[in-house]
């Protein structure tokens, strides 16, 4: 089953393809989204990688979680639902 990872801390030049790329040393990487804004189009500094399995998954936060990415320190942890809007 497929786990959904949070990555945050991200550099502003990061992009959805080199996070694929770093990702997929810890396995099959099934999607990965830097987030943007809506307006300027420019990375919001967080985005999300979906691994194919919870075993892979385990080991991208064991592997990257505390360590440099484009020069910048992420924090990769489990990605939790998005919560309802009022």
């Amino acid at each position: 089953m497929s786990k959904k990872l949070y990555v945050g801390g991200l550099s502003y030049s990061t992009t959805q393809g080199s996070l694929s790329d770093a990702f997929s040393q810890a396995g099959v990487v099934l999607s990965a989204i830097v987030i943007t804004d809506k307006m300027t189009g420019r990375s919001k500094g967080f985005g999300f990688v979906e691994m194919s399995t919870e075993e892979e998954a385990q080991t991208a936060i064991n592997m990257f979680n505390g360590k440099e990415l484009d020069g910048r320190t992420i924090t990769v942890n489990e990605a939790r639902p998005q919560e309802t809007r009022r």
